[in-house]
């Protein structure tokens, strides 16, 4: 069973720091998506405070590449990463919805 039409391929999307102006993520975006990534990272960062990246990544079982691109906007981090996080970090890091 396939789970897209045949020819129909997954269309490419934008990285979440080519949805704000440089800095990212200083700036907000204007595309709703990239704005939620945008405050997932600045939530990340709060959490992390003044730990090295490396001691949160080997907490949440992840590399520390990993997670230095998703602080960089270089990727969408996808559930499992974001859930390891919030259980690294003992806090809720998805934004709220406004």
């Amino acid at each position: 069973m396939h789970l897209y039409a045949e020819g129909m391929a997954r269309q490419p999307r934008a990285l979440p720091a080519e949805l704000a102006d440089p800095p990212w993520p200083e700036h907000p975006s204007g595309d709703p998506l990239g704005e939620v990534a945008r405050q997932f990272v600045l939530n990340v960062r709060a959490a992390v405070g003044d730990r090295s990246v490396r001691s949160v990544a080997a907490a949440a079982g992840m590399s520390h590449v990993t997670l230095l691109n998703v602080l960089a906007g270089r990727v969408w981090p996808d559930l499992y990463t974001i859930a390891r996080l919030e259980a690294a970090l003992d806090t809720g890091l998805w934004p709220q919805h406004r």
